[in-house]
């Protein structure tokens, strides 16, 4: 059985990858990608062409059921290989963490409404957690939260104000968190609505992901109540169960991206000559490469590891800081490496390695920086050790 469900992610990864390497990587010069990510066009031109390859959404089955950690490691590693796979084959941030959530906890209403536009690829979507830092907002302390949710008859009313919302230009589904009387709430919203505004869509150093890194306005937002995610006041822990497997879905993909940057950095090293011989065989740059093997072999059994957890039906919340720190500082490790062998052409938009490199810098504080996981992992240190005897 274990060898036919491996032979089952196997066969899928091995379709993705030959789609993403031959389809999707010629788009990459494509003047749609834009410095807040690819265009809305572009995006529905990958799409179908996916769909056509037979390798959209390829994680989550016909049937609905999903592939398994360990096996999703497998295929978003294909995906990953160039920047814009996830966005073609529907498995990049912030949708597959949203469809993650909305399948272990939308109501069949909900799933009707809101999931099944998302697993098809016909609509992105939106997390609306994260606040502006310098208001006091909510960051990496998700209890800062200052939008406030209030019960008015069988409705919600919600207000605040959200910074760094992924795709939210452009997004049809959102998911709205909100702090009321008895604890943080989730909520789904059809977008755009005229009671969520974009003030401006930020300038960051990354731009794979369509729509960029929105500051929105939520003003007298008023849904009714069904259209709340579970129950009244379990938005944390909600939280807590998308937030482990999409943290290390971001490892996943790119890891593939590294991958793939190591394999330009690769070539070049070897074609390149310089001092008299192949760069390759100047030791300063061949123990490069091979740090860059020991890196991403280290990544990949990280994720692994992790995977295995989470497929226990653990949360896996130390274990997937663990993964994040280590597998996000060896990947920009490889991506320096990667830039520091090509030189000029590194820092150049020639190759994909130039964009990796930002992705990955990013990506050290997205889904919570290297820092906090650390800080959280001491405090885990500290009640392990109190609640031992002495």
């Amino acid at each position: 059985m274990a060898q036919a469900v491996a032979g089952r992610a196997e066969e899928i990864a091995a379709k993705v990858e030959d789609f993403v390497r031959n389809v999707v990587a010629p788009h990459e010069r494509d003047a749609r990608c834009t410095a807040h990510g690819p265009t809305e066009e572009l995006v529905h031109e990958l799409r179908e062409k996916a769909r056509a390859a037979g390798v959209m959404t390829p994680h989550i089955l016909a049937d609905g059921s999903h592939l398994t950690q360990r096996e999703t490691a497998l295929v978003l590693r294909k995906t990953g290989l160039s920047p814009l796979g996830p966005v073609a084959c529907n498995t990049g941030a912030p949708d597959e963490g949203n469809m993650y959530l909305l399948g272990k906890i939308g109501s069949p209403e909900i799933k009707e409404r809101f999931l099944n536009q998302l697993v098809s690829g016909a609509s992105r979507s939106a997390f609306f957690m994260t606040e502006p830092a310098l208001e006091g907002g909510a960051g990496s302390d998700p209890s800062m939260m200052k939008t406030t949710c209030v019960k008015d008859g069988n409705h919600w009313v919600i207000n605040g104000r959200k910074a760094f919302i992924t795709g939210a230009e452009g997004a049809k589904v959102g998911i709205v968190m909100a702090k009321g009387e008895d604890g943080a709430c989730m909520f789904l919203v059809d977008l755009p609505h005229p009671s969520i505004r974009i003030e401006r869509v930020l300038d960051t150093i990354d731009n794979s992901m369509p729509g960029g890194h929105a500051v929105v306005v939520i003003d007298n937002l008023r849904l009714p109540a069904d259209q709340m995610l579970g129950e009244s006041g379990e938005g944390f822990k909600y939280a807590q169960i998308r937030l482990s497997p999409a943290r290390l879905s971001h490892c996943m993909r790119w890891l593939g991206g590294c991958t793939r940057a190591n394999e330009i950095a690769t070539d070049y090293a070897n074609r390149r000559h310089a001092f008299g011989k192949p760069l390759i065989d100047h030791e300063g740059v061949g123990f490069m490469l091979a740090e860059n093997l020991i890196d991403l072999k280290q990544a990949e059994l990280m994720i692994d590891w992790c995977a295995d957890v989470l497929d226990t039906g653990s949360l896996g919340t130390a274990e997937s800081s663990m993964a994040k720190v280590a597998v996000s500082e060896a990947l920009m490790r490889i991506a320096d490496r990667c830039v520091q062998v090509m030189g000029g052409m590194g820092v150049s938009g020639d190759t994909i390695v130039e964009q990796i490199f930002r992705e990955i810098r990013a990506f050290r504080i997205y889904d919570g920086p290297t820092e906090v996981h650390k800080w959280s992992l001491a405090k885990k240190i500290k009640r392990d050790w109190a609640g031992k005897s002495h």
